[in-house]
């Protein structure tokens, strides 16, 4: 308490000038307009540059809840994707009055679960992801993995909480795509090299292709849904000794970034794979 008045008596005389100043301030300011006006300009202008500052340090830190439901908002807008239904099959359908009947009734063919990457092998010619979902999570074998930007990957090995996905750069992947402006499809695969490149095989050279092109996943896709971006045509490949050509495309997505992913379930595959195991044992 001494020290306080000690304190006080030292810088008694800056102190009270400091009050009539703050007094004689609060006058001019409250008693006129244009000294208001402006003192309130500049209050407002310091106030809203601190609070700016404020919300990006805790922006910042809220960083990881922010992309979390960003990925559950993108996982509700995938699921109502209009490729993830299709028309159910009633042409053959018999009703009371004998009369056959055609709806517009769909059925979901797809469903989406958001994912997050832990850890990332991009260096080698087998490379793989790791996700931070699992067969507890409904995670199985064979599902296909999406990013925002375009395919990753196929789901290879799954445990309780983690699965592992073999990504397009892969020499032992392979996917079906086409062009998206004629429709031409063919396969994709990687050579091994370039991680921002891969290539879709076996176009017909009937096929009116250019520099920029779109390439997107086809209906035949047994990973994909239809119409999932894979990467634009960087150069068209000609062998004259072929009727077709080889496109070399950068892949939409960046897989040295991936970090949210979207593991995709077919709710059709079990059926499809077991009709095709039968049909190859009866030949």
């Amino acid at each position: 308490m001494r020290n306080i008045f000690l304190f006080i008596r030292r810088y008694f005389n800056f102190l009270f000038f400091v009050v009539l100043q703050v007094v004689a301030l609060s006058f001019l300011f409250r008693y006129n307009r244009f000294h208001e006006a402006a003192f309130m300009g500049v209050a407002s202008e310091v106030t809203g540059r601190v609070s700016e500052k404020y919300n990006n340090v805790e922006y910042y830190f809220h960083l990881k809840r922010t992309n979390e439901a960003l990925a559950k908002e993108n996982e509700h807008l995938n699921n109502l994707r209009p490729e993830n239904f299709a028309p159910r099959d009633t042409s053959s359908r018999i009703v009371t009055d004998s009369i056959k009947v055609d709806s517009i009734e769909q059925f979901r063919r797809y469903r989406y679960y958001p994912a997050r990457v832990v850890e990332s092998f991009v260096s080698l010619q087998t490379n793989y992801i790791m996700i931070h979902r699992g067969s507890g999570q409904g995670i199985k074998k064979d599902m296909g993995v999406i990013s925002p930007q375009g395919i990753v990957g196929r789901i290879v090995n799954v445990s309780d909480n983690f699965s592992t996905a073999m990504i397009v750069l892969n020499r032992q992947f392979k996917a079906n795509a086409k062009l998206k402006k004629g429709g031409e499809r063919g396969s994709i695969e990687w050579d091994g090299k370039d991680p921002h490149y891969v290539f879709l095989k076996d176009i017909p050279k009937s096929a009116a292709v250019a520099k920029g092109d779109t390439v997107i996943t086809s209906e035949l896709s047994s990973i994909f849904p239809p119409n999932i971006m894979v990467g634009t045509v960087n150069d068209i490949i000609n062998d004259k000794s072929s009727n077709f050509y080889t496109l070399k495309l950068r892949t939409s997505t960046n897989f040295y970034s991936v970090f949210y992913v979207y593991v995709i379930e077919d709710l059709h595959r079990e059926e499809r794979s077991q009709l095709r195991e039968e049909t190859k044992n009866n030949q």
